[in-house]
């Protein structure tokens, strides 16, 4: 998979996209779906979605050609653009979102043990917490090991978690009523889901945190064989998994009605394929979503090390974070995010944030990052920037450029002030580092129009903390 110098080639990149966006989320995507949306809805927001982050993929495509020298993608892009503090926050949101879905997946990985092990209920017991522990521990032991070996298990367990995908499409596809998918097309019968726009709306949320993980090839382009994989892996494992979604999602309509999928648990796949073929449809997929949570955990424990090591050997993040070990994985980066793992999983043993309460918190921290990588691309067509000799694909990158900026500003909107503000409360505490940063560079921490910027996070930053105090919000 890897060659000697231990550079990654095509298919660990692509396994490395693949396997970091199909996590859990498309496992529970039949009961998050129909609980926000009926058919129709779910098709148009599909379509929006299917654009708008086939636009964002090609973004990535694009600057990886069009910038090799710049390194770690998503955070990278907001510093070259729109300069350090804006790309240090990138770099600061990004890992923060996804030890926060580590979390996430934790929770659910023992809920969907819970089925075979009681012991474990929904993920936050004190036995589904030890257990937890343990496996964080585990995990973060193999990294330490190199990353090449990592890369190679995640390309293992991306082709396992992909085997019961297939099956319980070609099982439904067979399955599938058209009478119960056309049953109530506009979720009219469900007046609860409100107008077809606001379905369309909720429902899109959900799918940003499915497609979470798109960047990653990108995290690791300092690492690939040839600089051009990057881009190609980029759109590879982002049409792959769309692919698996809309399939998932659209077939478990046609097999169950919308109300009674709304009704399932997760991880609601199982319950689908046990209505049509028995119990051991949910014991398949049930195996299926454990590989696919390990793998997924080890996908994101390696991003987490990364975007902070890429971060830390520009200055953008400061010294420490920069030691690698004998095997040249960055041991510093992985201390400090498992660390965080560890304090929020035992956090969720007191609070009862569920596992997706903390899925919205860690997709509203990734917007930002997709933001200024949008709004990058369309900096460098407006500017002509390396157009020099091609003004035709300039016109080209301008409009996907824009209509991905437009994607990310509306994702935004859809999370709600709500999350923004509590995005803030995280967002704040990270100048402590970027400050330490600048001085060991010795240059002064914020240019003026940053401090204008750092002052508007503060003061979200301080509604949160008296929102949450006061119970106006609440995680």
């Amino acid at each position: 998979m890897s060659d000697s110098s231990g550079k990654l080639k095509l298919g660990a990149l692509v396994a490395l996209v693949v396997g970091s966006m199909i996590g859990g989320g498309i496992f529970s995507l039949p009961q998050n779906m129909a609980a926000s949306a009926g058919v129709g809805a779910v098709l148009i927001g599909w379509a929006i979605t299917a654009v708008g982050m086939l636009t964002l993929a090609f973004v990535f495509q694009t600057l990886a050609n069009r910038k090799p020298d710049l390194d770690g993608g998503v955070y990278a892009y907001a510093k070259a653009g729109f300069g350090d503090y804006m790309g240090f926050s990138s770099a600061w949101g990004y890992w923060i979102s996804a030890w926060l879905g580590n979390v996430g997946y934790f929770v659910l990985l023992f809920s969907t043990l819970g089925y075979f092990f009681p012991i474990f209920g929904e993920g936050n017991t004190p036995a589904a917490i030890i257990g937890a522990s343990v496996l964080l521990w585990a995990v973060h032991f193999l990294v330490l090991r190199g990353i090449k070996e990592a890369a190679f298990i995640n390309l293992v367990t991306t082709v396992a978690k992909v085997v019961p995908l297939v099956l319980f499409a070609l099982i439904c596809l067979f399955a599938f009523k058209l009478d119960i998918f056309t049953a109530d097309i506009w979720g009219l019968g469900t007046p609860e889901l409100g107008s077809v726009m606001d379905q369309v709306r909720n429902m899109m949320l959900v799918t940003v945190w499915v497609f979470i993980g798109i960047e990653g090839a990108s995290i690791f382009s300092a690492r690939a064989e040839k600089r051009s994989d990057v881009g190609k892996a980029t759109v590879i494992g982002f049409v792959t998994v769309l692919l698996f979604l809309v399939l998932v999602n659209v077939l478990s309509l046609g097999i169950m009605t919308q109300p009674e999928l709304a009704k399932l648990q997760n991880p609601s796949m199982a319950a689908v394929l046990e209505h049509v073929v028995g119990h051991w449809g949910a014991v398949l997929i049930s195996v299926g979503l454990i590989i696919s949570l390990l793998g997924a955990l080890l996908s994101w424990v390696l991003l987490c090390a990364e975007i902070m090591f890429a971060a830390a050997k520009d200055h953008t993040m400061p010294e420490f974070l920069r030691r690698e070990n004998a095997k040249q994985v960055p041991a510093n980066a992985l201390w400090l995010t498992n660390a965080m793992v560890q304090i929020f999983l035992v956090i969720t043993l007191f609070s009862n944030s569920t596992y997706l309460s903390l899925i919205y918190l860690a997709t509203s921290m990734i917007l930002v990052p997709y933001l200024w990588s949008a709004a990058y691309a369309v900096l460098l067509a407006v500017r002509s920037e390396t157009y020099e000799q091609a003004l035709a694909e300039r016109q080209k990158d301008l409009i996907i450029g824009g209509i991905a900026l437009l994607y990310a500003i509306w994702l935004l909107y859809a999370g709600g002030v709500k999350y923004l503000l509590l995005s803030a409360l995280l967002y704040a505490p990270g100048a402590i580092l970027f400050a330490k940063a600048k001085r060991e560079v010795g240059q002064p921490v914020f240019t003026n129009v940053e401090k204008l910027i750092f002052a508007a996070v503060i003061i979200g930053a301080l509604v949160a903390a008296f929102g949450l105090y006061d119970g106006f919000l609440t995680l």
